[in-house]
């Protein structure tokens, strides 16, 4: 696992075997940024990073010039390796917080440019986080939601969804709010 280009650019990521995650593969992760450089600039963004797990998405965005990155996971040692990491490549616009994300969508905290979920594939709410995420206003209004999810999960019918993508077993789901 590596981060793909910006100020960190091939670092290589090598988090413990014991962390229960499921990261992105480099090629979705890639195929992921180029879609999103075509429609956003990265610098001085602000990034709410879901089940974050090794936080590679996290640190990406950092790498990519996002100002804010929020990475949140519920596991104290993803969140451990999230923070120790970040603090050797001195990402200092990276925060790990350990919570569970649907407590968190439902505090109504602050509002970012760019949210990104990755839960894991067989979670029955995964259609929640869309929900919560605009009812709760924690997308800036050009802002994007993308969602990672297995291709038994469907959510072209969820409000606000504007594209989906493929890339092997990697599905992105992306909602933008349209108002």
């Amino acid at each position: 696992m590596r981060i793909i280009r910006g100020k960190y650019s091939r670092r290589i990521l090598h988090p413990p075997k014991n962390l229960p995650v499921r990261p992105t593969t480099d090629m979705a992760k890639e195929s992921l940024f180029n879609i999103l450089h075509n429609k956003l600039d990265f610098e001085g963004k602000s990034v709410m990073d879901l089940f974050a797990g090794t936080g590679s998405i996290s640190m990406e965005f950092v790498s990519q010039g996002c100002r804010n990155v929020l990475a949140v996971d519920n596991n104290q040692r993803c969140i451990n390796w999230i923070r120790n990491t970040a603090k050797s490549f001195n990402m200092q616009e990276l925060t790990a917080l350990r919570m569970d994300v649907f407590r968190l969508l439902n505090l109504h905290y602050d509002s970012f440019d760019i949210i990104f979920a990755d839960p894991p594939y067989d979670m029955k709410e995964i259609d929640k986080i869309g929900k919560l995420v605009f009812e709760n206003k924690l997308l800036r209004p050009e802002g994007f939601l993308i969602v990672e999810h297995s291709k038994i999960v469907n959510l072209s019918q969820q409000p606000y969804f504007v594209d989906h993508r493929k890339y092997g077993k990697v599905n992105f789901s992306f909602f933008k709010f349209v108002g």
